[in-house]
Order: C-alpha cells, then structure tokens, then sequence
C-alpha cells in the first residue's frame, strides 16, 4: 500500500467534502436573504418556501460535515433526528417541514398558496429558519 497516495486521496476527498459543506452553508443564507427579501415585498409563499429551503441546506451542510454523507430528500425532521439537534432546533425543523410541498402546490395546501399565506405566517417560518440557521453556525 502506497501510504503517500492513501493520504493523498484522503485530503483531496476531504477538501471536496469541505467545499460541499460551505457550498450548502452559503446557499442557506442565500436562501434566508431571499425569505426575507420576499417576505418584505409582501410574497408570502415564497418567503416561506425559502425559509423552508434555507433550513433544509443549513441541516444538509452539518450533516455532509458530521456525517460526511448528504442526506436525500426534503425531511428535515428525519436530518434534524440523524443530528441529534436539540428540541427547539426539532421544532424548527417540524415547524417548516411541510411547506416544501404546501407553499408552492395548491394541492398539497388548502388554497393557492399565493394567496393563503400572511405575513404573520412568513415571519413565523422565518423565525424558524433563524433558528436552524443559528445552530447549524455554531456546529460549522
């Protein structure tokens, strides 16, 4: 065994893996800017929909840097669990879940979502976002 070339492969899989976890960090407050931004114009769905999104890829980032896998899917309760977060991150988690789905598809929600979300509901998701956001800084 070239030992040279185990420890070669190993620094270039973690520097991969290393731009992996910062590409999803800096997609996450991407995201957050882009609820708050659509929330302060009054688009309520879609502030919601990213406040979603930027849970999801904050969640997605930890896990790709404890667990060196990014998980599949949109569950961010199940990412949430598989990190042993703590209980206001859970909530947090369950808070936004189904709004990947209900924010954007009249059939997944009970309206269009263009016109059933509030503000007080996106500063809601968005608060919850905040939450997920602020815990997965402190772990990357």
């Amino acid at each position: 065994m070239n030992i040279g070339k185990v420890l070669q492969n190993n620094m270039e899989g973690w520097l991969v893996l290393r731009k992996e976890v910062q590409a999803f960090w800096t997609q996450a407050q991407a995201d957050y800017t882009t609820a708050t931004v659509l929330m302060d114009a009054g688009i309520y769905y879609a502030s919601v929909f990213f406040s979603q999104q930027a849970a999801e890829k904050a969640l997605k980032a930890v896990a790709l840097k404890k667990q060196q896998r990014n998980p599949r899917g949109h569950h961010l309760i199940q990412i949430a669990n598989s990190l042993d977060a703590p209980i206001e991150v859970m909530n947090a988690s369950a808070e936004l879940n189904v709004e990947f789905l209900t924010s954007r598809n009249p059939d997944a929600s009970d309206g269009v979502p263009a016109q059933i979300y509030t503000r007080a509901s996106a500063e809601q998701h968005l608060r919850a976002a905040d939450t997920v956001l602020k815990w997965a800084k402190n772990l990357l």
